[in-house]
């Protein structure tokens, strides 16, 4: 029995698209979970497009979810010799033929076919026609010899058995008439010729798998397994695409999604195992099956990503939390170092409270960020001239205290409420406003201790408030 092995082969034409990770990571996990390989094809042959910036993008945003390809990276430019070579072999085998129809003919037939508002197929003008009555100024393009009659079943690991009728199939372009080859052939090329044993693709893909089926069984290749699984849909119900909003794996880095987050959430969507929602890696590849996959589209749901990650920031470890947050801070934000680092890392444990994303703790760690604090100017209105006394009469009270802690403040907060005749909200809101600039944020006694005694002072002693 052959080794599994699976590939994913995008596009370098733009950046990695959800669909396409969710993709990838079928593919890798079901690898995995049979002991076998999972390969990369950069499916770069269209020139104009394919940029190496999206290559690298591509391999990044893979690497950035935890999906490690098997390999060097298959480059399908560097291979379409091969492609050529299978080309000129199904010509010889009769399989294939050259069309010596012009741009105009085929236009014209389009033009048709959009008028009776039926689909285009090209009319096989040259299938049996003999090459002496070809025009002399035309470069054909090779065309493969689809079958006409009967219908063709696709056995399909997900979709279970799929039916068509082989007349609805045209006559396919392999190689155009600059000798280049097109998707159909180039994929079934390299699929063979890589060994894939398993091609787990979008289901809009399986008019080209029939297409591809034939050029399998033209050259008497073995078979691989085909499983094509349902797209990705918005929430609204449509096909999801890249001009959507949260579309590309780099939407979801940027405001903060965790890789393994966001991994667990791709899992889930249109796979299920038994009733379990939460997979670390090892469960994924333990676990994942084929069977598992739905039939269904699945919607894209931004709530339930950020559920996911928000179970993921209160359930790791902090140190990798901590990691994680000054790693994203870095790319997407400011560099945080020295002190502040020190603090934000002490603080974590509630600085991540009730955030949904990095994004969330690095706006809750702004008062600690800030050397200078930034008053919401509504805010700053709550600082009337009872709350300069309360602010005034704390910093008095803590000059003697040298160990920051909750237990050495809540006396002080407690005495102030009573000589001011307030209650708690009424000392810790002034208190909260002069040292982050806003009266939501942390506890109050969380952001005291965070701060340190000299920085309280330091804000507590502001103009801005007195």
């Amino acid at each position: 029995m052959k080794k599994v092995a699976t590939r994913f082969a995008p596009s370098p034409t733009g950046p990695l698209h959800i669909g396409g990770v969710r993709t990838a990571l079928f593919n890798w996990l079901y690898s995995k979970n049979q002991n076998g390989n999972f390969y990369l094809r950069i499916e770069d042959t269209d020139k104009e497009r394919s940029k190496e910036e999206y290559k690298n993008q591509i391999i990044k945003s893979l690497q950035w979810i935890g999906i490690n390809h098997d390999g060097a990276e298959y480059i399908q430019s560097q291979k379409i010799d091969n492609h050529i070579k299978v080309a000129n072999e199904l010509l010889k085998k009769g399989s294939a033929y050259r069309c010596y129809c012009s741009t105009e003919e085929i236009e014209s037939q389009k033009k048709r076919a959009k008028q009776k508002k039926i689909p285009y197929v090209y009319d096989r003008k040259w299938r049996d026609k003999n090459e002496n009555e070809a025009p002399k100024d035309i470069k054909p393009v090779i065309r493969f010899k689809s079958k006409i009659d009967g219908t063709s079943i696709l056995k399909d690991k997900v979709q279970g058995n799929v039916e068509i009728e082989n007349n609805t199939i045209e006559d396919f372009v392999i190689l155009r008439n600059d000798g280049t080859p097109t998707y159909n052939l180039s994929a079934a090329v390299d699929d063979h010729q890589m060994n894939m044993t398993h091609i787990i693709r979008g289901d809009d893909h399986k008019i080209n798998t029939f297409k591809q089926i034939q050029i399998y069984e033209a050259m008497e290749w073995a078979l691989p397994t085909f499983a094509h699984i349902p797209l990705i849909h918005t929430i609204e119900g449509k096909k999801l695409s890249k001009r959507d909003k949260a579309s590309t794996l780099e939407d979801y880095s940027k405001i903060g999604i965790m890789p393994d987050a966001l991994r667990n959430y791709l899992l889930r969507l249109g796979w299920s195992y038994e009733d379990k929602e939460i997979f670390t890696l090892d469960e994924s590849v333990k676990y994942f099956n084929l069977e598992g996959i739905g039939k269904s589209p699945s919607k894209l749901d931004l709530s339930r990503i950020l559920s996911m990650n928000e179970h993921y920031i209160k359930s790791i470890d902090e140190n990798e939390l901590f990691n994680q947050l000054i790693n994203y801070c870095e790319i997407f934000k400011n560099k945080i170092i020295g002190e502040k680092k020190d603090k934000i890392k002490k603080s974590l444990s509630f600085l991540k409270n009730k955030a949904k994303t990095l994004e969330d703790i690095y706006n809750n760690s702004q008062y600690i960020i800030n050397d200078e604090v930034n008053f919401n100017k509504e805010d700053l209105k709550l600082i009337d001239a009872n709350a300069q006394k309360i602010i005034s009469e704390f910093r008095d009270n803590i000059k003697e205290i040298s160990n920051f802690t909750r237990e050495n403040l809540e006396p002080i907060v407690q005495e102030l409420i009573k000589s001011n005749n307030t209650n708690f909200k009424g000392v810790g809101q002034p208190l909260r406003v002069a040292l982050t600039g806003s009266k939501f944020g942390p506890g109050i006694y969380d952001i005291i201790v965070s701060l340190g005694k000299e920085e309280v002072e330091k804000r507590l002693s502001n103009k801005t408030i007195s």
